[in-house]
């Protein structure tokens, strides 16, 4: 019961996951920059926005779990490493799986720029919870 109650907790995160599997996997226009709307560098930018997005719901279901603000140094690293899979398996199957998707390091570097993002201007904004502590 405890289990469920923490993917209880983290739904839209699972939600917020399974978004960015759906759209990593689709096929994108061949051309960049006809349409006005892509252009050179777009994919990074997505990525990042992706992960930060995801790194944030990952903390609010924390926060509704333990009904705490701040976090341990063991929280953070878990979702480190969970986020770290997730845009590793993603580059993966993008390599392996699908031929009109490329799997590229930057791509996954992206990912995690835009975790440490999400974990930076949590801690910052969470400051006073955790001076609180101290």
């Amino acid at each position: 019961m405890n289990k469920f109650k923490v993917l209880l907790h983290q739904r839209l995160a699972l939600i917020w996951t399974v978004f960015i599997l759906i759209l990593c996997t689709m096929k994108m226009p061949d051309s960049v920059g006809e349409s006005g709307f892509f252009f050179t560098g777009f994919d990074k930018i997505v990525h990042l926005g992706f992960f930060y997005v995801l790194t944030i719901l990952l903390f609010y279901g924390e926060t509704k779990g333990q009904r705490r603000d701040n976090f341990g140094i063991l929280t953070i690293f878990k979702i480190l490493m969970l986020t770290f899979a997730l845009g590793g398996f993603i580059e993966l199957i993008q390599y392996q799986f699908f031929t009109y998707r490329s799997a590229e390091w930057w791509d996954l570097g992206c990912d995690m720029i835009g975790v440490f993002m999400a974990i930076f201007a949590y801690v910052c904004l969470n400051k006073s919870n955790y001076e609180k502590e101290s």
